[in-house]
């Protein structure tokens, strides 16, 4: 879906590239169509507060703080998988497997199809190449050597998740994306040609190439400008084949429809879910391992246990955690290591199976490799 070109200014000229555009004309239409939108803004499903008063002021300190900073970067390399690429070239036995690239790009092979969530190879996540969060690893893969991928699914619009000159490079591969409402805007303002682009609002679906994407609800926001006008959706994302499913959460904080999503489009093979870049000051964006954890045990169908209760083993769902957004950017002020341990934690406690692998590192849920700290 296309929209007319909203109006310019001189002050565009000066409006980096990676910004995007706003959404307009038919496009913005459709927007305030939308059951999820109200009162000029985008929604959660679940009321959340995405900058709490005085939150900067009080993570500032801790960020520039020399030992807090310290605990935010690993002590030597982050050992990126070395063979990828020769190990990808084969296909998986089991007709599903799954490669963590970092963060939370990861690349989906599912009964005979490929997709690639939220693909993030820029050095920084940021809109300009000289500062904001660099890479703690480099990307295990060279982009232009992936191969050819059937579908690109963006969660939402933040920097860490949609990264323009990664876009630009997979649009010129004829690859099809399946976005949340109003990012079709910035796709467009990028060159990526229309017919290209597939926009969905929470549960909406969409084919392609034997495979259902379906954009399903976050508790999260969206904004990459200088102002946050909450004009694009954000979304967790269901992918089913003739043979498997997988669900790939985005960003979100925790909410009760994970279990509304798992007993609609769930069980799932493999979960991707978000554990890091969380903190006590956004406590409502972002979800703790423990967290994550029940968010997992929720859409498989498990017993999660009220907020804040610890896990225990019992009653544990089928199907494989992949623990993302974690371990290639600071974005918080935990220890960058603390997302994999806790979420490890967590499994043990509940009796569920999680896999922890390098980034790079091909995988098929049917036969994880052992958790490696």
């Amino acid at each position: 879906m296309t929209g007319s070109r909203p109006k310019t200014s001189p002050l565009d000229a000066l409006r980096p590239a990676a910004f995007g555009a706003d959404p307009s004309g038919e496009r913005m239409a459709r927007i305030r169509r939308s059951p999820n939108f109200a009162d000029g803004v985008f929604t959660n499903p679940v009321a959340a507060s995405i900058a709490p008063s005085g939150s900067m002021l009080k993570y500032l300190p801790t960020y520039f703080r020399k030992e807090e900073r310290a605990r935010r970067a690993p002590a030597g390399n982050v050992p990126v998988y070395p063979t990828a690429l020769a190990e990808l070239a084969a296909p998986p036995a089991s007709g599903l497997r799954l490669t963590w690239m970092g963060h939370s790009t990861v690349l989906a092979e599912i009964d005979g199809r490929r997709v690639l969530f939220d693909p993030v190879w820029g050095q920084r996540c940021s809109p300009f190449a000289f500062v904001g969060p660099r890479r703690l690893h480099p990307a295990p893969v060279p982009l232009r050597e992936l191969g050819r991928v059937d579908a690109v699914v963006i969660s939402h619009d933040h920097y860490d998740h949609l990264d323009m000159p990664s876009v630009r490079a997979l649009a010129r591969t004829g690859t099809s994306f399946f976005v949340p409402l109003g990012i079709g805007a910035h796709l467009e303002h990028w060159g990526v040609p229309a017919e290209q682009t597939t926009e969905l609002d929470w549960r909406e679906s969409a084919k392609i190439a034997g495979l259902t994407l379906t954009a399903t609800p976050a508790r999260h926001f969206c904004g990459r400008g200088l102002r946050n006008t909450q004009h694009t959706l954000w979304a967790s994302w269901v992918v089913a084949g003739p043979e498997h499913r997988v669900f790939h959460s985005g960003d979100t904080g925790y909410f009760p429809g994970f279990a509304e999503i798992g007993a609609e489009y769930g069980p799932f093979d493999a979960t991707m879910i978000q554990i890091g870049a969380y903190s006590e000051l956004w406590p409502d964006i972002h979800m703790t391992p423990d967290e994550g954890m029940r968010a997992h045990r929720d859409l498989q169908g498990g017993s999660s246990g009220a907020p804040g209760e610890t896990l225990e083993i019992g009653d544990a769902p089928g199907g494989i955690m992949l623990p993302i957004h974690w371990g290639t950017f600071n974005l918080a002020p935990h220890p960058w290591h603390e997302p994999a341990e806790g979420t490890v934690a967590a499994a043990e406690r509940a009796g569920a199976t999680v896999a922890t692998p390098r980034p790079g590192q091909p995988f098929e849920p049917a036969s994880p490799p052992p958790v490696d700290p």
